[in-house]
């Protein structure tokens, strides 16, 4: 017995001194879907920075429910003529299809900040790659430890959801907004962002995809965010995002579907 744990110990000293991680690497956790292909895929051979200075990322490290995943984008500078970040792209690696957004914002977005709610299938590295006005790249990066999100039942009555079906609004407090100032703004949107992989409790039949593929969002006509979605997004989108007004004005969303369905919204604003 003192043999055996000798040699154990012996073992773990020269992984050690190797310089191999002690602890298990977690299912998923390996670089390597992205450096064998993901980022050539989207990235081409353009160099992308990793660093904490452009941007951050968060989300819990175990989802509570894996189709509805909180994850915040932040931005670490505000949105100048001088300096800007244009776009935001997230990938989750093990995700059935790795690209879930890309988010455009302008210097009229105060901050190129996102939060959303988004669907993970397996554990996996979530990036954000930020694209500046200068076209550099930099990614941030976070593990989570999900699973089942894309194929997991959406859960609502299927007549309610029929009822509300496209149908949006912004929150945001009137009384607090500040024209010059990056204020913060809520849109929601009544949408099953089915992915093809849920099965429908009734007919036990798996239904056909039907997600959001396009949002638009602008300020008196001004573009303030552009969505490009995928089966990624959550059940009903929300988006929490910034813009700047200079007076009081429009804001309006357009959306659009993988099936074609169209809808729009528009919310007066009053500071």
């Amino acid at each position: 017995m003192k043999t055996l744990i000798v040699r154990i110990l012996l073992t773990f000293t020269l992984l050690h001194l190797s310089g191999f991680p002690l602890g298990a690497m977690a299912e998923g956790e390996d670089e390597t879907q992205w450096t064998s292909h993901l980022k050539h895929q989207f990235f081409g051979d353009r160099p992308i920075s990793e660093d904490q200075m452009t941007i951050e990322i968060t989300a819990p490290y175990r989802a509570e429910d894996p189709a509805l995943v909180p994850i915040q984008i932040t931005s670490k500078f505000p949105q100048t003529e001088a300096q800007f970040i244009k776009k935001v792209t997230v990938i989750i690696d093990h995700n059935p299809t790795p690209f879930s957004a890309s988010f455009e914002f302008t210097r009229e977005s105060g901050k190129a900040d996102i939060a959303t709610r988004m669907r993970v299938n397996a554990y996996s590295y979530i990036r954000a790659i930020a694209e500046t006005n200068e076209g550099t790249l930099h990614m941030a990066k976070t593990f989570i430890k999900a699973s089942g999100g894309c194929s997991a039942p959406i859960g609502t009555d299927s007549e309610a959801a029929k009822a509300r079906f496209g149908k949006m609004k912004f929150k945001f407090d009137q009384e607090k907004l500040s024209l010059g100032s990056a204020n913060a703004v809520q849109l929601l949107i009544s949408h099953p962002n089915i992915t093809g992989m849920q099965m429908d409790q009734i007919s036990r039949m798996t239904q056909p995809a039907e997600y959001v593929t396009d949002v638009r969002v602008t300020f008196d006509g001004n573009p303030i965010m552009t969505v490009k979605g995928d089966i990624a997004l959550s059940t009903d989108p929300n988006f929490r995002f910034y813009f700047v007004p200079g007076q009081a004005g429009e804001l309006k969303v357009d959306i659009k579907d993988n099936l074609g369905h169209q809808f729009s919204a528009n919310q007066s604003v009053n500071p």
